[in-house]
């Protein structure tokens, strides 16, 4: 890279991005078992076994950071690295206060949180509070190609046990890579886990908390725009996306609060074509979407004459485009089937299902508004079948890389049920955590968020100087399950088998629910066998999470130490130019023995009686 003085001139500050870094724990603890997470919103997949180092263990995913300069108007002038120029030293804190922090029983800013269990706070006869945060300080770094253990996040404690939540490193030119933590989770008084998400004496070591960066540029001290990094669970299906990704939630979020301009004209490309697309992948990570949106489906979005047709400006499709927009969930005319798109579950979803509309979930504001001035025909048809997205940051231009980083890291976010989450939970609906679009406020450590007390009421939660103002290491992932394994091993689909045994569905895009097995894509692929046989492998669907056992109690404590033999689900080639089968297919990498209907069946009844023992046990205590 090589900067020109003349251009550096123009510069007057700078902004870290993305604004919003995504790292995953993993279990690899090799030097290089790790990948960069996407830096580029539609990246080419990547080849099998890539997500797992050389002896099987699950890598970790890094988010790396970069610094551009802005000239005065707002532009971008240039990425700035480590050079005889520029001098940039990176500091990151990282904390985990999951167990520290309060039991999470609903959403609080939804309407059906003043009748929820109330909000207590987990580990409650801990009276040492501190005891239970994660809290091994800031580490920074300030020079390229650097690694070692003065750059690790040790020496946080949970009730007296070491837990280290990970580290730093740079590349040749300076960029910023954090890692997260192992996956390690545990109990201090060896209890079993017993909930989805509220279990006391549990640790984790997911984290989060803010990156900043100081800079000088030819002798000058640069303002430079913080950022936020967040420890997440792994990605099991890491070409997936939800149809209603974080990127689109807080695009939404800005738009209303007036920080963006609403679009009045959609790109079909850009805009359109990633809602349909989303539906259609996730029939590799469920067995309802396979039927209704997979390969040779009714609604299979993508098959090329479909898409030429939905495309189509005019009147000639006007009536397909109508009844396609009227088939997805519009909150503000109070939908509350489950028959509607996309088949989610929402905020406020129970067993069984309520009648209201936070229960399922449903595309933003403005993703509704596009799809409903498309289907006006009031949309730019652009649509490109021989489009290829730029497959690396370094295809995009410079001036446009920090929005793609910031995009790119949310988009393979979820903003499904916040229930709690995967990545991050309800919180980040709300405007006042923003300093301006997709980047958070920070609290100074002067200014010590308030004590809310025993019970964290939705009132308190949403008052002025709440916890949805500035926020500070840790009060991310705060809110999130503890520990994030029986969240991820709890949140599934079809939980009213007398509905649908596959819908609706959780976390589609991040934890598989039915996925389509090595066994059965060998059987698809052996064209030596009768064909009756292959499209019976190709529509069978197994359980994501039989490599657990059976029984949910089981599951939960089995997922602690056995999330690495998870299967990943990887795209590999198909059959090309045949009618009953995809030219690529999405393929679970591993998986282990399939359950029996019998088995199946006890371990989903004991998951239903256990979340409403649960919620029985609470209803006793108040």
């Amino acid at each position: 890279m090589t900067n020109d003085s003349k251009s550096d001139d123009q510069i007057v500050y700078a902004k870290i991005h993305p604004s919003i870094g995504i790292a995953r724990v993993g279990n690899s603890t090799k030097e290089d078992g790790f990948y960069i997470g996407p830096q580029v919103s539609s990246p080419p997949p990547r080849e099998p076994g890539y997500y797992r180092d050389d002896t099987g263990a699950l890598k970790r995913e890094v988010a790396q950071f970069r610094i551009y300069g802005y000239d005065a108007n707002g532009r971008v002038v240039r990425e700035l690295s480590m050079d005889e120029s520029t001098s940039i030293k990176w500091t990151v804190e990282l904390a985990n206060h999951k167990a520290a922090w309060y039991n999470f029983e609903l959403a609080l800013d939804i309407p059906e949180a003043a009748t929820a269990t109330p909000s207590t706070l987990r580990n409650a006869d801990i009276k040492k509070r501190g005891e239970l945060s994660i809290t091994p300080g800031s580490r920074s770094i300030d020079t390229a190609s650097c690694y070692g253990p003065e750059f690790q996040f040790r020496g946080g404690k949970f009730m007296g046990i070491d837990v280290p939540l990970g580290e730093l490193r740079t590349d040749t030119t300076g960029r910023l890579q954090v890692f997260g933590g192992h996956g390690k989770s545990a109990s201090y008084d060896n209890k079993p886990p017993t909930t989805f998400a509220n279990n006391d004496g549990w640790y984790d070591d997911t984290s989060d908390g803010p990156v900043t960066a100081s800079v000088v540029l030819n002798g000058r001290i640069l303002d430079v725009a913080p950022a936020w990094v967040v420890v997440a669970p792994p990605n099991y299906g890491p070409q997936q996306k939800s149809v209603r990704t974080m990127y689109a939630l807080m695009t939404d979020l800005a738009i209303n609060a007036g920080q963006l301009p609403a679009p009045t004209r959609p790109s079909f490309q850009r805009d359109l074509l990633p809602i349909f697309k989303a539906m259609c992948d996730l029939q590799w990570m469920n067995a309802g979407f396979a039927a209704g949106f997979g390969y040779g489906a009714p609604q299979h979005f993508l098959d090329p004459d479909y898409l030429r047709k939905l495309s189509m400006p005019g009147d000639a499709y006007a009536e397909l485009r109508r009844t396609t927009v009227n088939a997805f969930r519009h909150p503000n005319r109070e939908d509350i089937s489950m028959n509607l798109w996309p088949w989610v579950y929402g905020d406020a979803m129970d067993i069984p299902m309520p009648p209201v509309t936070n229960a399922m979930n449903a595309l933003t504001e403005t993703q509704l508004a596009m799809l409903d001035y498309w289907a006006k025909g009031e949309f730019e048809s652009d649509y490109d079948p021989c489009w290829e997205p730029p497959s690396s940051i370094d295809e995009v231009p410079v001036a446009e890389q920090p929005a793609e980083l910031d995009k790119a890291a949310l988009e393979f976010c979820l903003a499904d049920a916040f229930h709690p989450g995967c990545e991050m939970t309800w919180p980040v609906r709300h405007a006042t955590m923003y300093s301006e679009p997709y980047r958070w406020r920070h609290r100074s450590a002067n200014d010590p968020e308030p004590d809310y007390g025993t019970t964290l009421t939705p009132a308190e939660a949403l008052s002025y100087n709440g916890p949805l103002y500035a926020q500070f290491p840790g009060s991310i992932t705060r809110w999130m399950a503890i520990p994030w394994q029986t969240d991820t091993a709890s949140c599934r689909s079809g939980y009213d088998p007398k509905y649908d045994p596959y819908l609706p569905t959780f976390w589609p895009a991040r934890v598989p629910n039915q996925v389509l097995s090595q066994r059965d894509y060998d059987k698809v692929v052996d064209e030596e066998l009768p064909r009756d046989e292959r499209i019976a492998a190709f529509q069978h669907r197994s359980d994501w999470d039989r490599t657990l056992g059976v029984g949910y109690d089981n599951q939960l404590a089995n997922m602690i130490h056995r999330f690495p033999e998870m299967g990943i689900v990887e795209v590999r080639r198909g059959v090309p130019n045949d009618p009953d089968f995809p030219a690529f297919m999405q393929v679970e990498d591993r998986g282990g023995e399939a359950m029996s209907q019998e088995e199946r069946h006890q371990t989903d009844h004991e998951m239903r009686r256990a979340l409403r023992s649960q919620k029985l046990r609470k209803r006793n205590k108040e």
